[in-house]
């Protein structure tokens, strides 16, 4: 997911997304741990993912703090 497409989101559906993603990472850790992961390059994929997100729903928190 590309920044720009997040920041198209409302707040609420990227707190949604991260949670998914955040779901999705935990069953792929299982999957690394039984040896059944088909695609490890999916783990980062994903952690970079939620981290996209957590930082533009800081960028949000923090415009709100200033305009505050």
């Amino acid at each position: 997911m590309k920044v720009n497409e997040i920041r198209n989101l409302t707040t609420e559906e990227i707190n949604e997304k991260i949670s998914e993603a955040k779901e999705e990472l935990f069953n792929l850790r299982f999957q690394q741990a039984s040896g059944s992961l088909e695609k490890p390059s999916r783990i980062r994929e994903l952690r970079k993912t939620v981290a996209r997100l957590k930082t533009v729903l800081n960028e949000r928190v923090n415009k709100e703090e200033e305009e505050a």
